[in-house]
């Protein structure tokens, strides 16, 4: 695909994949855009899948001095134009880009997976001044289990903290784990801009694209209790429940199932909340 370039002039890389229609895909947090590669295989049959390499990541441009959610919203705006794609994905933090995204451009479909979006204080990022600590004095482990812990997906008294290092230490030596490490830096910035978008929500009511929210059953408690509510403050939104599944499900654990949900979303607008 020819280079894409962003409102700001930053260079976007796209992996795109399949036929039909196009939906345009922004990744989460301490993910790059090969992360989604089964997802975007699973929906290849009846959609193109476009990819982004969000900015920060691999050959795409760096965050910029002025990072903000419009940075984001921007990317993703240049991406539907270019390939002129009328759907959109958003998982996390991308979820959270998505959203803004569909208050700027009405689109044919919405679907995101728990969204990063704190309503009336539900992400805690009390965590950050330890997590910024340890990742200025090299310790990319402690980091880790810091961000881990701090947004409940390691539950806290349950295994001790240096257990928790240790196993974030291992994680981090392997290729996936190496990875990340090189993309913790990026946190900080995408933490501090969620928690500057905390509201009641209402602001998402203007959001006029039929959209589906879905959520796994098996994430921390603060991401299942935030979507449904969001469902609610989104005029033509479903919200869908799988309990079988947790919040790295759509670049993880279960691609397919979430691809299989989605398909139905865009091609039968048939997402029966659960």
């Amino acid at each position: 695909m020819p280079t894409i370039t962003s409102a700001d002039g930053t260079r976007l890389d796209v992996t795109s994949t399949g036929s039909g229609p196009g939906l345009v895909v922004i990744p989460g947090g301490l993910r790059r855009s090969h992360h989604y590669r089964r997802l975007a295989e699973s929906l290849a049959d009846s959609r193109t899948v476009h990819v982004i390499e969000r900015r920060g990541r691999g050959d795409s441009g760096p965050p910029g001095p002025g990072y903000s959610i419009e940075r984001e919203v921007e990317d993703a705006l240049a991406v539907l134009t270019a390939t002129g794609s009328g759907e959109l994905f958003g998982h996390s933090y991308g979820g959270l880009a998505a959203l803004h995204v569909a208050l700027r451009r009405d689109l044919t479909r919405l679907v995101v997976y728990e969204p990063a979006v704190s309503l009336n204080g539900s992400i805690d990022t009390t965590f950050l001044p330890e997590f910024e600590r340890r990742l200025a004095r090299g310790r990319s482990a402690g980091a880790m289990a810091t961000f881990l812990t701090g947004l409940g997906f390691a539950p806290v008294g349950v295994v001790p903290m240096p257990v928790y290092t240790a196993f974030a230490w291992f994680l981090l030596q392997t290729p996936e784990g190496r990875e990340n490490r090189e993309l913790l830096p990026t946190l900080p910035a995408e933490c501090r801009v969620t928690a500057g978008l905390d509201s009641d929500g209402s602001r998402y009511a203007a959001i006029g694209s039929p959209t589906l929210i879905i959520a796994g059953g098996r994430s921390p408690e603060w991401l299942r209790r935030v979507q449904p509510r969001l469902a609610e403050l989104v005029p033509h939104a479903r919200y869908a429940l799988l309990p079988e599944l947790d919040h790295n499900a759509p670049d993880q654990s279960a691609p397919a199932a979430v691809a299989d949900l989605v398909r139905a979303f865009l091609t039968t607008d048939d997402a029966e909340a659960r």
